[in-house]
């Protein structure tokens, strides 16, 4: 009897293994952390906050006004008021310029050290972009709302698809635009300079807006401008949405706007994947 006692008050006390790696919290924790933490940043300067919620709310009321004013009733579908027109295009137009505010925003977070913290922790250095992309994609739905709330309550804004048809532009719009928030991480991870970004992002933001059936129809261009609208990839986006806010037939619109923006999801997710795992300096 004394003899077990002994060898139980001298058997080995288990100590956990302090040598083995970290790797940190599941995919879901550091997603929730890195997705919250880009959130927190955006709208902790609640100027920026205000001003990013105004910027398409001027646009509505510039564009509303001045082509609403100008536009030719003959050209555009019969019984369609301009407003209606108007305000599906605004919702492409808008986010394609707050997407690139997630590549400028990832330059900055490379700029001011934040990434090269990241890639001495046990992160997953792929789920950093990926809340980049959902943290933004927030930013743009929000101001989204806002404007189809503005535009209803002020603008008269009536569609004849109704709520239904509304609310399917809109998570067809956000769809899209979450391609393009990949394009630009891309573009931000490959070249790594504000200023480079900015400069392309005002370079390619404004002939995918105004070479496009956004703002009057495609027989209101020129005939070079059409060819140009034609294959502009935001005016199946643009045609999408409306058809979905107006009730109208489908079409190719939906399924164009769809497909193009899934390919480009893809495309642009490896690329950003593969640049952002080159070294700061390389």
């Amino acid at each position: 009897m004394a003899l077990q006692e002994r060898t139980r008050d001298t058997a080995p006390i288990a100590v956990p293994d302090t040598t083995a790696e970290w790797r940190g919290g599941s995919i879901r924790a550091q997603l929730w952390v890195l997705t919250g933490r880009q959130i927190r940043s955006m709208y902790g300067d609640t100027r920026l906050a205000l001003f990013s919620l105004l910027q398409p709310l001027i646009m509505l009321l510039l564009l509303s006004e001045i082509f609403g004013s100008m536009a030719n009733r003959d050209d555009f579908p019969h019984g369609v008021r301009y407003i209606d027109y108007l305000v599906p295009a605004l919702l492409v137009t808008t986010g394609i310029g707050s997407a690139q505010g997630a590549g400028v925003g990832l330059v900055k977070d490379m700029d001011n050290g934040i990434v090269a913290r990241f890639r001495v922790l046990p992160t997953r250095l792929p789920l950093v972009l990926v809340a980049r992309s959902l943290a933004d994609l927030l930013r743009v739905f929000t101001e989204l709302l806002v404007l189809l709330a503005c535009g209803t309550i002020f603008f008269g804004f009536r569609p004849s698809g109704g709520v239904l048809g509304t609310g399917a532009a809109l998570l067809l719009t956000v769809f899209v635009i979450w391609s393009l928030i990949w394009c630009f991480i891309a573009l931000a991870a490959w070249l790594r300079s504000v200023e480079v970004m900015s400069s392309i992002a005002v370079l390619v933001m404004f002939p995918l807006m105004f070479a496009s059936s956004a703002f009057v129809p495609l027989k209101g261009l020129p005939e070079w401008l059409q060819v140009v609208a034609k294959v502009n990839p935001v005016t199946y986006a643009v045609d999408g949405s409306r058809r979905l806010a107006l009730g109208w037939d489908l079409g190719l619109g939906v399924l164009g706007a769809l497909g193009t923006s899934a390919v480009l999801l893809a495309l642009a997710g490896f690329v950003a994947a593969k640049c952002f795992q080159r070294a700061p300096n390389a």
